[in-house]
């Protein structure tokens, strides 16, 4: 295990569990999901509310029972949710202790509006192949979701062919926000891209037909896989 990790270093935990991913290039293989409280965002269509609230109960855990809990897993992915999981004050220390593990991949949710330069940098100095095995999974938010303007635009200098951006699409004016985002940042040359309709509230073949027709080739349709399997579930899925 890395020398450097403070192994006592506690984090509030929501809920931790085990599923299969319901979203990213991981979408449909099993995960250890670590749910942390806290968002800086509101957004309108939020399925986590709960755990956004200061005062969401938590299980404060450290990084050495959040290792175990991922080592009596059986898995080899990884997903740091919340929430907002950067948000956590020394991420970087669970992050580093996590990937010890050279089977181990670990993703990380987050909400785009967390500066990731550092988080970069962490990346960039894992010893040997670590750094593969890391990917950011990065919402842009869009006009539907009440939240675009609080957008961390340098975000998109950090990103590469390991990362996902991924725009959930509520409404019909969200489309030109994609458009743009997409040609103004190289997102097709640069990560991966995905598009996700607001459960329930866009329809999937809709967004299919928004592909077509500004020849979106390179971009992923996305469906949130645990909602279908599990439709009356808010929680553990």
């Amino acid at each position: 295990m890395p020398a450097t990790v403070q192994f006592d270093r506690v984090f509030p935990v929501v809920e931790r569990f085990v599923s299969v991913n319901g979203e990213g290039t991981h979408a449909g293989r099993l995960a250890a999901f670590v749910r942390f409280r806290g968002c800086t965002l509101a957004c309108a269509y939020c399925d986590t509310v709960w755990a956004n609230r200061a005062d969401a109960p938590a299980q404060m855990m450290s990084v050495r029972d959040i290792v175990a809990f991922v080592e009596a897993s059986p898995v080899s992915c990884v997903t740091l949710t919340g929430g907002e999981p950067l948000l956590q004050d020394g991420i970087e220390e669970l992050i580093e202790a996590l990937l010890a593990d050279p089977d181990r991949f670990v993703e990380i949710e987050t909400n785009g509006a967390v500066p990731l330069a550092y988080f970069a940098d962490v990346r960039r100095r894992l010893v040997g192949e670590a750094c593969e095995r890391l990917s950011f999974t990065m919402d842009c938010k869009l006009p539907s979701s009440g939240m675009d303007d609080q957008m961390v635009w340098e975000n998109y200098d950090v990103l590469d062919a390991r990362d996902t951006v991924k725009f959930v699409i509520g409404e019909e004016d969200d489309f030109p926000a994609v458009l743009e985002t997409i040609a103004r940042y190289g997102l097709q040359d640069r990560c991966q891209v995905y598009l996700s309709p607001v459960f329930g509230q866009m329809d999937p073949a809709r967004i299919v037909d928004f592909m077509k027709e500004n020849g979106l080739d390179r971009a992923t349709l996305q469906l949130q896989l645990h909602k279908i399997v599990w439709p009356d579930a808010e929680k553990g899925v």
